[in-house]
């Protein structure tokens, strides 16, 4: 292992994520951090000269659906449904604060 990842500082891990740790857990969890990084450390290992580079393992294709136009719901009958409107618009309550 790499001189880098031997000093994890797992207390400012945990600060950065916004986590807790007890001294136990803060400890389990540089351990099991520093397995993960050697793990990792071990792909630097690999003769990737003739790997091109991806996103992906497989390719990836949009599933959605065609955009096409279709009949929609009159106007009308919409602002039916509004419990206040104004030239066709539906009125809503504020709901941004200022402070």
């Amino acid at each position: 292992m790499s001189e880098k990842t031997s000093d994890i500082d797992i207390s400012y891990v945990a600060y950065l994520a916004r986590l807790g740790l007890t001294e136990a857990e803060a400890a389990q969890f540089s351990a099991q951090l520093k397995d993960i990084l050697k793990a990792v450390e071990k792909l630097n290992e690999l003769d990737v000269t003739n790997v091109e580079p991806t996103a992906h393992a497989v390719p990836l294709t949009n599933v959605l659906r065609k955009d096409e136009v279709q009949p929609s719901i009159a106007s009308a009958d919409v602002m039916r449904n509004a419990p206040q409107q104004a030239r066709g618009l539906f009125i809503v309550p504020k709901i941004v604060e200022q402070g």
